[in-house]
């Protein structure tokens, strides 16, 4: 999901940010070589410039208080963003990020407009796509981050094949509540044991 320098990642611990650094290979990237940020994008510590998007993450953390924020270029992201405004919810796990994703208009990268598209586009989701540039994800942990990028790739590419097949199907409002009280009820996506049943006796 990240070619060569494509993409960054950040997480927050208390009033300090540790992003990677611009221009980095992620995929060779050393924890020492990780920049750390207060929340006013001032570097604490380490010796590289931090990443080029540095206040679309500060503004993520600030506005909507993100535990990670991850940002790729996918492909299969980069290419809904590229012809869509928005993402429709075709498939129940969408609603993991709120239902159907955003689309924020473009602006040249590291801007200060981009910054505030983004931001403005995940009101009231965890995920937005970045017109013609790429996708980003935010959670809780930076596990959670990545696993909503996951699957935001995943539910693009599941688009981009249902479009050969026909218009996909949007899930409706009332099939989106139904979905969100089974998972309540059902506790679904979490880890639960087996009630041991005791043995009738004879």
């Amino acid at each position: 999901m990240v070619p060569a320098t494509a993409g960054n990642v950040s997480v927050r611990v208390g009033d300090l940010v540790a992003i990677t650094p611009t221009s980095a290979s992620l995929a060779e990237l050393t924890p020492a070589q990780v920049s750390v940020v207060d929340l006013a994008g001032h570097l604490v510590r380490g010796g590289l410039e931090p990443s080029s998007e540095l206040g679309l993450h500060l503004g993520i953390y600030r506005e909507h208080g993100a535990g990670a924020v991850v940002h790729t270029h996918a492909p299969a992201c980069t290419a809904v963003a590229s012809v869509r405004n928005e993402l429709p919810c075709i498939h129940y796990s969408m609603l993991g990020f709120g239902g159907a994703v955003p689309v924020a208009p473009y602006a040249t990268f590291g801007s200060t407009e981009l910054a505030a598209n983004v931001v403005g586009a995940l009101i009231g989701r965890s995920a937005t796509l970045m017109a013609s540039h790429g996708a980003i994800t935010y959670g809780p942990t930076l596990a959670k981050a990545y696993e909503a990028m996951e699957l935001l790739e995943w539910a693009c590419d599941l688009y981009l094949r249902t479009l050969a097949l026909g218009e996909p199907r949007a899930l409706t409002d009332e099939q989106a509540q139904a979905v969100v009280t089974a998972s309540r009820e059902r506790q679904y996506g979490t880890l639960r044991k087996v009630a041991k049943k005791k043995p009738r006796r004879s």
